[in-house]
Formats: C-alpha cells, structure tokens, sequence
C-alpha cells in the first residue's frame, strides 16, 4: 500500500508529481508449475491451502489440508507443498517425487498461523502499535507487535467508507483471496483478516528491509548484477502467480520489499485478480500499463512481463522508459513504442526489455509456446541457477542494516496523528464485509 495512490476524477486521471513516485489507478475509483525431480526427502514440506484439487484416482475434490516438517540438507528449514488423494499418498508423492504434482509452492517460514481468533472484538488490543510505515488512499500499514508472543506483524488498516467511496470493494476481497491462497517466499504472507465498523485490517508479515523503490531511490540507478537479481526472484514470483491463473498487474519499485537477508517480497495485491481469460478493467500505474490495458482490448498475464521489462529498464537506467506529467501522454508514448535507449545499459538486458515490451502479446516474451522459460533461458540470465533461486541460495546485492525484525528505520516516516478520526459505516454498508 506504500506510495500507492488511487485517484477519484471523472476526467483522465492526474498525475500526482513526486520525485520518482508513481499514481495507481482504477476505473472503479473513477466511476460510482514446479518441478521438484532436484528435491530430496530431506526436505521439508507442507500443504498449501489453495485451491481444492482432484484425486489423481478420481473426481473428488481433496480439500484436507496435510503438514510435512523436516529439515533441508544444509540445516536451513523451507517449506513445499504437495497434493495427494490421501495424506500418506501426498507424503509419498513428495519424497519419492515420483508423480506430477499439481500444486506447489516453497517458503522460508512455516503457513500463516492465527495466533487469535479474529471475531474476538478485543483482538487488536492484543497488539502493541508501534510505527506507520506506509500510506494510501484510504489506509495505512502500522508495524506492530505481539504483546505476548513479542512477534512483529505489519497490520494494513483500511477506511471502509474511504473503500467504499472510491468503490474498491473488490479490489479489497480480492486481496484477502488471494492472500490466503497463496504461499511463496518472494509474496507477503497474510496471517489473517477482521473489521469493526470503521476498519478493515489484515495482519500481515513484517518486512524489515524496506522497500526496493527506496534503495533505487539512493543509488540513482542499479548495476546489471544487482537488478539481474532482483529481477530472477520477480520471475520466480510471477511464474507462480501465473501458474494460480493469478495476474498481479502492479509491479513496481514500491510494491518490492527487501527482508532481513535482502531477498524480496511482493506486496500490496490490492488489483491482483485471478483470471481464466481476459479481465477489462483498467488499474495499475501508468508507467507500467501494458498497451493492451490501455487500448481495453482485454489482457492476462501478458501484462506482469510487460511490467518487469518497465521495471528491469528502470532498476537500470533509473527512470521509466515511458515518463511524462501527464497520464495521457504516458500513454501516448507507450502506444508509440518508442523508447529512448541510455548507452550505459548492458546489450543483452536490452535484448530482454525489448522483447519484454512487445506490443503484440502474443509475440511478447513470457507469453509464447514455451511461456516463461523463454525468459529464464534469456541470455541476460544466463548466470541465474533457477532452481537455487526460490531457495535463497543466491546472494543478494544490498543487505538491509536493521538491528531486529521489528526495526522501521529503513522506511520512510509518516503523521501519527488523527488517522483514526474517521467515520463509522452503517449495518447495511458493512454487508459486504461480513467475511472479511
């Protein structure tokens, strides 16, 4: 949610001037597989609560959960997940890898945990608030800790009347379902969900390190090394998204956290949706909008390579290949595709963006017979061991200097005061809500 700006405005949307910040918007708010042959049965494993999936022997759908813990070979533990039409048969299926699984996703922490039940009314005082570490339109995300257990969380508090005027309603749920269905180590973990009359609030981890968008911020622009790496974790994420038929559609500098070790973490999946075909709605940030968006041809996945080709020419050159004051001309410039080339960036990175920022989906990379693996087998990631990427075993370029994992200092600050002033919503107006 940091940085993250929706704009209510019938005529084309304005663009908020901030130095290298970035407006989000949404037509809503301006009108009323792995494959885990290389695993071994050292490691360790759990279930990751998604989707229901069908039995290999029949049609039933197998909605139980089923929880495997050892540990990896070098001592570090990480988490997998597996279906099986029984519990012994998931196991087996594991780590024997003898079958295809048909859901997987590794983690370096265990599956979110609800330390309380969320319809105790008295559940946030249960909590110690500490520091505001990133605004919204109609929110904000505190960094809080546990008042018994010590843990630090990074709860996002949302006014339900602000959600409801600028009609975010879904893009709001949408997050919480995706939230809960996914678990990946580069994709913020959501612990879980409640709401009184005036908030709704998700409970979150809390990523110490700071936003990438910051760091780029300070060295100006990064080395092809550093955004080489970077950019590996972003496909890792992705594929797995997309492989969920989950489409993210906001990628940028300010939705990329840096952990304690300096890994990543996609956040703020406020227009992550998931989608079969196509999806019309028009949201994500101008610099980023892939043409399909802004033509309302109807897009997929095509559009999250798109944006690493925006973010990968950023991260390098330090700026959006497509920047002006205003959101039309934005567009302008990325329907023209033209984009003027810094002599300082790396040749084969320039191959990857341009392929990346192909106008034609179907031509784009990513997209294509072989989908991402055009992408990892690129020239510019020739370097990249992918199946250490999802394990950390990369060293990241930038190690964030926190003294604890409930140390703020590397975010920016922001007004403490009156933000609870708000106000409260009718019975009828929290209806949507009820399951939140």
């Amino acid at each position: 949610m940091s940085k993250t700006v929706s704009i209510k405005d019938p005529s084309p949307l304005k663009y908020v001037k901030k130095p290298m910040l970035k407006s989000t918007m949404s037509t809503s708010a301006m009108s009323s597989q792995s494959n885990l042959s290389n695993y071994d049965n050292s490691q360790l494993f759990s279930y990751n609560l998604g989707d229901s999936l069908k039995s290999s022997s029949s049609s039933k759908l197998v909605p139980t959960p089923v929880v495997y813990q050892t540990q990896s070979n070098n001592g570090t533990p990480f988490y997998a997940s597996s279906s099986a039409n029984n519990s012994t048969g998931a196991a087996l299926a594991v780590l024997n890898c003898a079958s295809s699984l048909t859901n997987f996703s590794i983690s370096d922490s265990p599956p979110p945990v609800s330390y309380e039940d969320k319809n105790d009314p008295n559940i946030l005082e249960k909590f110690e608030f500490k520091t505001t570490v990133g605004t919204g339109t109609f929110g904000r995300v505190i960094c809080v800790k546990h008042k018994e257990k010590k843990d630090y969380f990074a709860l996002k508090i949302m006014s339900i009347a602000e959600v409801l005027r600028l009609k975010q309603t879904d893009h709001v749920k949408n997050e919480k379902e995706i939230l809960n269905l996914v678990n990946h180590p580069f994709i913020i973990k959501l612990y879980w969900t409640h709401h009184n009359e005036k908030f709704l609030y998700m409970l979150c981890e809390f990523v110490c390190g700071g936003e990438l968008f910051t760091y780029l911020r300070n060295c100006v622009k990064f080395s092809n090394d550093t955004a080489n790496f970077y950019s590996a974790e972003i496909v890792c994420a992705l594929e797995y998204l997309h492989s969920l038929s989950i489409i993210y559609r906001d990628l940028k500098p300010e939705n990329l956290l840096l952990d304690r070790d300096g890994h990543i973490r996609i956040c703020d999946f406020g227009f992550a949706k998931k989608v079969y075909d196509r999806t019309w709605t028009l949201c994500g940030t101008p610099e980023y909008l892939a043409p399909e968006i802004i033509q309302g041809k109807g897009h997929h996945k095509a559009v999250d390579w798109w944006a690493l080709g925006i973010l990968v020419f950023e991260m390098l050159a330090g700026y959006p290949p497509f920047y002006d004051e205003m959101p039309f001309q934005i567009y302008q410039k990325i329907l023209s595709g033209k984009i003027e080339w810094p002599k300082f960036i790396d040749l084969t990175a320039k191959d990857l963006i341009k392929k990346l920022l192909v106008s034609d989906r179907t031509k784009r990379l990513g997209t294509m017979k072989n989908g991402v693996e055009d992408i990892k087998n690129h020239k510019w990631f020739r370097s990249v061991d992918w199946e250490a990427v999802p394990y950390k075993k990369l060293t990241p370029p930038i190690i964030p200097r926190v003294s604890h994992d409930g140390d703020t200092s590397r975010f920016d600050r922001y007004d403490e005061e009156n933000w609870k002033d708000v106000q409260s919503v009718s019975a009828k107006n929290l209806e949507p809500f009820q399951d939140f």
